[in-house]
């Protein structure tokens, strides 16, 4: 069939926004238990719940956690390690309703292990013989605490926190306790207020007496050195990672801190501790780890115990290690080819093809016939003395044609984090767009994980800065190379990209409109309601208080004295503790008492992620009604956005 000739953002499309919010289920972590698969995945269409499934070894697909349960920590608030299980298959898990760790047996029956503590919370759970070792958080008004505590498996702590015992604390974060395959002693990761743990922790370990660690030393690490996932070797030595070579990468150190093995490239392994329990390697051997390795694009690495690297060929450029057994490896992920999801890779003879890639759970329903789907590109723009990556994604549709001459228009994505990390995949939520004629544009600025530790510090101090910066280098690269259209280039982004966003409109002449998902706008107020996590956050990327106060205001967009002049559709989740809805609210009066056009557009029981499929649906309806109205092109089969005009009422 001859493709129709059709304008830019008015193609129609076979991809739906319902369908993507309640087809895609993505799958969040999974182990290995006996000779079944096990794993989890969100659930849009139950409430964004995140349930529990397996595959048993006949194939058969069974749910282990059922609705309303589901397996989710609210530890730093972003959780990780929620749920783990027992050889005989009895599944343990922190219940997303209550925080308590509970069991659920192979019978059926359900119950809990720890006490309904308020303001408790725990992650990063593995069984360790007949005691749950855990990361426990307690918050309340007057103060947070964490430590590295035992649960028994018994229930016998489901009442009294007395039966629980903590082996250690004595700062003011903890992750990834491990215990020596002796029982002798426990390695764990540290940090302290107010660095983040991509800026400096420290390896720990010491000795278990008596059930608790009561004297410790520091392996490696410090303040301007990430030492993340140390996994025992053996009853002296450990593997970790560490980036005092300026990227990530493992090795290999003894438990009086000498330095064994360094396997050091300008590639990384490891990335930023957003959700506790991370894994940047497996262990395949003593001596022998699967690597997943990184600079723009991930690729699988085999390092050899003479220190030599082989480079795995995978279909994989976006992926996380999940878990080992048997020469089988787990993985979450996918590429530009494959989309994303659980997948089960047989390693046993060291090397991965494409035909030795199971896929157990892909993280979509249904997806659309490859020929709409867009063909990522890597691409490199040069700015100021500094080079900032990104990946293109053009319109495409075998439909549709644009006329002779006419540019796309593009959406510049903006990652949050600030230093999350963006890599070529198939992404349905990106197709939606370039199905339509709409290309995006999604850009790893200064701050991105993925390039090294001088790419991710070009953000400190610079927040505000470089990154908007960088995001208008990058779309102003692709204007230049007559790619897109000038005119009608829009930025979105949620959290930190929310922030850059809003920064981008208020300072910046590229972007015609903005989207920002639960957006930083005010830095003082966020700082005084965000949560524990990330209070001490903003010193590195701003500075400190009070002696940094001008330049927070300076660089806020709400209090920068730069005027609100373009369009901006405003989504806010109003259960947010990270960036509470008084944020766009603020946003919204300004831009109501600037007369600009925009929308606001709020979410009863969403939090920082939205995790619903009718909240997800209505954000990319909107979006794409936004688009359309302020860049001039009508997208078809889509319900049409209600903008607040200057010469409507004021809202309520």
């Amino acid at each position: 069939m001859t493709p129709r000739v059709a304008p830019y953002g008015s193609w129609h499309s076979p991809i739906d926004a319902a369908a993507i919010a309640g087809g895609t289920h993505a799958v969040e972590d999974a182990r290995f238990v006996g000779d079944e698969v096990w794993w989890s995945e969100r659930r849009p269409t139950e409430g964004g719940r995140t349930g529990v499934f397996r595959r048993r070894f006949d194939g058969a697909v069974e749910t282990v956690l059922p609705a309303p349960a589901g397996a989710r920590s609210r530890v730093h608030e972003y959780g990780g390690g929620a749920w783990t299980a027992t050889s005989d298959g009895t599944l343990v898990y922190v219940d997303a309703r209550d925080q308590r760790i509970h069991r659920l047996r192979p019978d059926g029956l359900a119950e809990p292990l720890t006490p309904h503590i308020r303001g408790t919370s725990y992650a990063e759970i593995a069984v360790h013989g007949d005691e749950i070792l855990a990361v426990r958080e307690h918050v309340n008004e007057h103060s947070v605490s964490r430590d590295i505590v035992a649960v028994p498996l018994d229930g016998s702590a489901a009442e009294s926190r007395d039966a629980i015992r903590a082996l250690v604390a004595g700062s003011d974060f903890v992750a990834y306790p491990r215990i020596s395959p002796d029982g002798r002693r426990l390695a764990w990761i540290a940090w302290d207020h107010p660095r983040m743990p991509w800026d400096g922790t420290e390896l720990r370990v010491g000795e278990v007496v008596d059930g608790v660690v009561p004297e410790w030393r520091t392996l490696l690490g410090g303040p301007v050195e990430s030492v993340l996932q140390p996994e025992w070797r053996d009853d002296e030595t450990l593997w970790c990672v560490t980036d005092r070579s300026g990227f990530w990468n493992p090795v290999l150190v003894d438990t009086g801190g000498t330095m064994i093995r360094e396997a050091v490239t300008e590639r990384e392994t490891g990335g930023p501790l957003w959700n506790l329990g991370a894994r940047w390697y497996l262990p395949l051997a003593a001596d022998r780890l699967l690597l997943r390795s990184t600079f723009g694009s991930d690729r699988l690495e085999v390092l050899e115990a003479d220190g030599t690297r082989s480079v795995l060929d995978s279909p994989f450029t976006s992926f996380e290690l999940l878990d080992y057994a048997d020469g089988r490896v787990l993985v979450r992920g996918g590429g530009p080819d494959l989309p994303g999801g659980l997948h089960l890779l047989d390693i046993a003879d060291g090397s991965v093809e494409i035909g030795a890639v199971e896929t157990v759970r892909s993280d979509f329903e249904e997806l659309p016939d490859a020929a709409y789907l867009p063909a990522p590109v890597e691409r490199t723009f040069q700015g100021e003395g500094r080079e900032v990556h990104a990946v293109v994604y053009p319109p495409r549709n075998p439909d549709h044609v644009a006329p002779d001459g006419e540019p796309p228009p593009y959406v510049t994505i903006v990652h949050g984090g600030p230093t999350a990390h963006s890599q070529a995949s198939v992404n349905p939520v990106f197709a939606y767009y370039t199905s339509r004629g709409i290309g995006v544009l999604d850009v790893n600025y200064g701050g991105s994980t993925g390039y090294g530790r001088a790419y991710r510090e070009r953000l400190d101090g610079e927040w505000g800065v470089v990154d908007v910066a960088d995001v208008e280098t990058a779309a102003r690269g692709l204007v230049a190379a007559g790619e897109a259209d000038g005119a009608r280039m829009a930025i979105e982004g949620s959290s930190a990209g929310g922030w850059t966003v809003l920064s981008s409109l208020v300072r910046g002449d590229v972007f015609a409109c903005g989207v920002s998902l639960y957006g930083v706008a005010d830095l003082r107020t966020l700082i005084a309601a965000t949560h524990d996590f990330e209070r001490s956050y903003l010193q590195g990327l701003v500075g400190p208080l009070p002696g940094a106060e001008a330049l927070y205001v300076e660089r806020s967009p709400l209090t920068c004295g730069e005027p609100f002049e373009r369009p901006i559709l405003l989504l806010q989740g109003l259960e947010d503790p990270v960036v509470p809805p008084a944020q766009s609210e603020q946003v919204r009066d300004a831009l109501v008492a600037a007369g600009v056009p925009h929308a606001y557009l709020t979410f009863e029981g969403e939090s920082h992620g939205f995790r619903r499929a009718e909240t997800r649906t209505a954000v990319r309806e909107a979006a794409l009604s936004f688009y359309g109205q302020i860049l001039g092109f009508t997208p078809p089969s889509v319900p049409e956005l209600s903008l607040w005009r200057p010469d409507q009422a004021v809202p309520e």
